[in-house]
């Protein structure tokens, strides 16, 4: 019979990580004193702690690694769940790593410009999430992205042609987007996508989807790399809210959100403070 200290220098696991898995029952040793409550190991239970060790060394939580003690058949399909999801979280990592030297080295600034009149087609974004929580903004970020590419195959298989980014605003340009706004029915979203096409190519678009004239505005626009979050809309909207202006102001309500590759940007009209109208 082995002591803790003597199964720990064998094994290379701390004694209290030899209690902890004893109190978690994923090594328990085999005798305990009653009295002193010492405990002693088999010598034949240092395969046992290999394995774990092994297991543990992957990420594996307690939990999993008992399960894998137990049923050892599971055992391969226990490490390919693991693995995967062991890839997301890489996966995500390198993103947040991406997102803050982004940050750190050029943190996002509101710019002034100029936007040309484009036509586009627009098509609503059905069952959004109104994104209270970090699950819904993902979900509507994905119902957004899904609407679009429906977008680009209905446009070009009619024979137009994309001609810019894509992007996503909100659904208040007939009474009853308003209308439904205010009463919080669905959809509330609309995804625009600028298109180059003839007046027949436009005419034989199929009637889920509308073509619109978007007029020429000057904009503020601020660009935020990265995965959209909650917190990086309302910084953007924040940024461009406070930015200063003279005898102008920009327009929040009519915000729209230019999807990129590797980020979104806000950008919204600049109006008049006597016209009340986007300045031009």
């Amino acid at each position: 019979m082995l002591s803790i200290s003597e199964f720990s220098e064998m094994c290379h696991l701390p004694p209290q990580t030899l209690r902890y898995y004893h109190s978690e029952g994923l090594l328990v040793p085999a005798h305990v004193d009653e009295q002193t409550g010492y405990r002693g190991y088999r010598f034949e239970q240092v395969e046992q702690a290999m394995l774990i060790t092994v297991l543990r060394g992957t990420g594996m939580s307690v939990k999993l690694v008992r399960r894998a003690l137990a049923e050892p058949d599971a055992t391969p399909a226990l490490l390919q769940q693991h693995g995967a999801e062991v890839e997301r979280q890489r996966r995500a990592q390198d993103e947040a790593i991406r997102d803050a030297r982004a940050f750190v080295h050029s943190w996002p600034d509101v710019r002034r410009r100029r936007v040309p009149e484009m036509t586009v087609v627009s098509k609503p974004v059905p069952a959004t999430p109104d994104g209270r929580t970090s699950y819904e903004w993902d979900e509507g970020h994905a119902a957004i992205t899904a609407t679009v590419q429906d977008v680009v195959k209905t446009v070009e298989s009619c024979g137009a042609a994309v001609s810019g980014l894509p992007w996503q605003t909100m659904a208040n340009e007939t009474p009853e987007q308003r209308r439904r706004n205010l009463t919080g029915e669905e959809p509330s979203l609309l995804v625009k996508v600028p298109v180059t096409a003839d007046e027949d190519t436009l005419a034989a678009l199929p009637g889920d989807v509308e073509v619109q004239l978007f007029e020429a505005r000057d904009e503020l626009s601020i660009f935020i790399p990265g995965k959209t979050s909650i917190a990086k809309h309302c910084t953007a909207l924040s940024r461009l809210a406070r930015h200063p202006l003279d005898a102008a102001y920009v327009d929040i309500a009519r915000v729209r959100h230019v999807l990129h590759d590797d980020g979104v940007e806000s950008a919204a009209p600049i109006c008049n403070l006597d016209a009340g109208e986007a300045a031009g």
